[in-house]
């Protein structure tokens, strides 16, 4: 029973990130964040209701990394234009 919720948590990461092709880079975070998530808890503990938990964490975390990343890479362009305006 295990390794059949293992082998069904692998099968809907592979599908999901398949189709990431046309995403943004945050929703591509989001998405891959929320199948880590959702396949670490869901196999971890066997529970659909900590998969969703686990998702729904993930998503967040996704997010907020590609959030940060933009503020630098935001920072980043400013400090360049700024160093080139001197």
């Amino acid at each position: 029973m295990r390794s059949t919720r293992i082998f069904i948590a692998v099968l809907a990461s592979t599908a999901l990130l398949s189709g990431c092709a046309g995403m943004t880079d945050q929703e591509q975070r989001m998405a891959t964040g929320a199948a880590i998530g959702g396949a670490a808890l869901g196999v971890a503990t066997g529970s659909w209701g900590w998969a969703a938990v686990g998702t729904a964490a993930g998503a967040g975390t996704g997010y907020l990394i590609e959030a940060q990343r933009q503020r630098e890479r935001d920072a980043f362009q400013r400090g360049v234009e700024e160093g080139r305006g001197q």
